[in-house]
């Protein structure tokens, strides 16, 4: 129950790193970092002080993660999605006190080249498509594109899109769960 580190990657003293999962080439794993069990981080990626990640998620390659991130239990962030963590970033003024917190999670998806402006919640299992620049909240099974990032539909557990009935109902492709859209919120109800 160990995890591998490519020989490239640096893991400062102090990172946490669960059993099974995967550090990639050309990594840097910074000393307060936290991932989870069987996770994969692709190359050159790194990981901030303070970043917490749950187990069983897939980091693409060329993806910086800073500090005020937390990830939970199985997201996928795709190739060189960018988060930011300060507001308004001046060279001249050190805002270190000022990070944001983004939060992403359980199942969400975040595609690649996507930017998330710090201080956003990615609800569960929602879609960012690729390329999206996410600037507010995003809610559970939401398929959010283009920039700003809008609200075009609903996705499953799958990533597949969610095709309510007269009813305003859906059911899961993936565990045939089913759901009720009310309003602009899907909510499982079986």
């Amino acid at each position: 129950m160990q995890c591998f580190i490519h020989e490239s990657a640096v893991v400062d003293s102090g990172a946490l790193i669960g059993a099974n999962s995967k550090i990639w080439h050309f990594c840097h794993i910074f000393a307060s970092a936290e991932i989870g069990s069987d996770c994969v981080i692709g190359q050159n990626c790194m990981i901030g002080n303070n970043v917490k990640i749950g187990s069983n998620v897939r980091i693409q390659n060329n993806v910086s993660i800073f500090e005020g991130v937390v990830v939970q239990d199985n997201v996928f962030i795709g190739p060189s999605v960018v988060f930011t963590n300060v507001k308004n970033p001046r060279a001249f003024i050190s805002r270190k006190n000022a990070f944001a917190q983004t939060l992403l999670k359980q199942g969400c998806s975040i595609g690649a080249n996507a930017t998330l402006v710090c201080g956003v919640s990615i609800g569960m299992y929602a879609f960012i498509g690729a390329g999206s620049v996410v600037s507010r909240d995003i809610p559970d099974f939401a398929l959010a594109l283009g920039n700003p990032a809008r609200v075009v539909g609903y996705v499953d557990k799958a990533g597949d899109r969610m095709e309510f009935d007269s009813n305003n109902q859906a059911i899961d492709s993936f565990d045939k769960s089913v759901y009720e859209l009310r309003g602009n919120k899907v909510v499982c109800i079986g």
